[in-house]
């Protein structure tokens, strides 16, 4: 950072960019968003190599080591998750408190603070600790997630099975029987899709806590309280609102323009970093249409498809040069609606495939990083003079 001299002569920043933009905070082998070129690495990985081909596994395997798993590596880490799925008793009694009493995403930070309760050396900062817990959180929060849906929604307690994957152990939970394999790909694409994704809000977070030197479940519960704000990730839901309310491709012109005309935001367009699509969307889409294909259900596809035309169309008349294309969130709301999700549960969701990459940054981040310590540039007054006559 470059920086100018104060009437003293020490040295100061320049001024403060409102919202870090364009300050790069750290260098990371994890992944890398080219907004410009609308593409998403992932250790090496263009996401559309991945997402729909290689499981969420075998990405959080790839995040955490740096290549992809063996065949028998997978097998081992697929135990593991299997081994770490029983919540320690702490944690289980947090989620069903939060059941009764808390929304979604308060549930799951609530539950996640609590998943410490059974480290069996918490004082162990070598790699290979660091390791096992990112892999016990990958395999409990997602359980967190599902016990919670299951005993909100009235139903009994279902145990985790150690034959399924990470998704579809979630909707084995949720629902007490195992769901379809379409289904099961539906949601194992979303998770890969969302697994890193640069040093976005909810990353950064966990970085900081990292550079703390404090332990990893804390760095992933102040990464859920990021990821709860709706600037980050809580737009699906209003997403599907949206393409619900329009409600058949001919509304969705008139519709669209009426919203834009009174100053809404059409939901599910635009990205802080992205300026052409989102690449994200593009797989998500190319997984709905499959899950579409399995299930017969296309007419909700097609009248996204045509939201999506109309809207990108009225944008570019409407702000033009702010090339507001579809993101992430608008084919997200779709997809995990089709796979049986409601709308409070797609931030939750959001934090299962997330957590992968939460983790890595997290090792990356203690293995060769410093304490984040960012400078503020005050702007209140000066030389003020304390007085008892108030």
């Amino acid at each position: 950072m470059s920086t100018q001299s104060t009437a003293n002569g020490a040295a100061k920043p320049d001024a403060a960019k409102s919202g870090l933009e364009g300050v790069v905070v750290a260098r990371t082998e994890l992944s890398e968003v080219d907004g410009l070129q609308g593409r998403l690495t992932i250790r090496g990985y263009d996401v559309e190599e991945l997402a729909g081909r290689a499981s969420f596994e075998e990405v959080a395997y790839l995040l955490w080591h740096g290549e992809l798993p063996s065949s028998s590596e997978l097998e081992r880490l697929q135990g593991q998750i299997a081994e770490y799925r029983r919540l320690p008793d702490e944690a289980r009694a947090a989620v069903e408190l939060a059941a009764k009493r808390m929304g979604p995403m308060d549930a799951l930070r609530f539950g996640v603070a609590a998943l410490s309760a059974d480290d069996p050396n918490p004082d162990d900062e070598s790699p290979e600790a660091h390791l096992d817990r990112a892999i016990r959180l990958v395999a409990r929060v997602p359980v967190v997630v599902a016990t919670y849906q299951r005993l909100r929604t009235g139903g009994e307690l279902v145990e985790p099975r150690d034959d399924l994957s990470i998704a579809g152990n979630v909707l084995y939970q949720m629902t007490g029987k195992e769901a379809e394999a379409p289904e099961v790909k539906g949601l194992d694409t979303y998770l890969v899709t969302v697994a890193d994704h640069g040093m976005n809000a909810s990353t950064f977070t966990a970085r900081v806590i990292a550079s703390t030197a404090a332990d990893m479940v804390s760095a992933i519960t102040g990464a859920i309280g990021a990821l709860k704000g709706p600037l980050h990730g809580g737009a699906p839901g209003p997403a599907l609102t949206m393409i619900e309310e329009i409600g058949s491709p001919e509304r969705a012109e008139p519709w669209m323009r009426d919203a834009v005309t009174k100053g809404k935001r059409l939901m599910g367009f635009g990205h802080r970093v992205y300026k052409v699509r989102d690449p994200r969307a593009e797989v998500l889409y190319t997984a709905a249409e499959i899950l579409a294909d399995e299930t017969g259900e296309r007419e909700a596809l097609a009248l996204a498809q045509e939201v999506e035309r109309v809207g990108v169309q009225v944008l570019a008349e409407t702000k033009p040069g702010r090339n507001l294309s579809t993101n992430v969130e608008f084919y997200t709301a779709l997809l995990l609606r089709e796979v049986g999700l409601t709308p409070d549960l797609f931030s939750p969701a959001f934090g299962i495939g997330r957590t992968a990459g939460w983790t890595a940054h997290y090792m990356e981040q203690r293995a060769g990083g410093r304490l984040i310590r960012p400078q503020s540039e005050y702007i209140g007054p000066r030389d003020l003079r304390y007085s008892d006559q108030r």
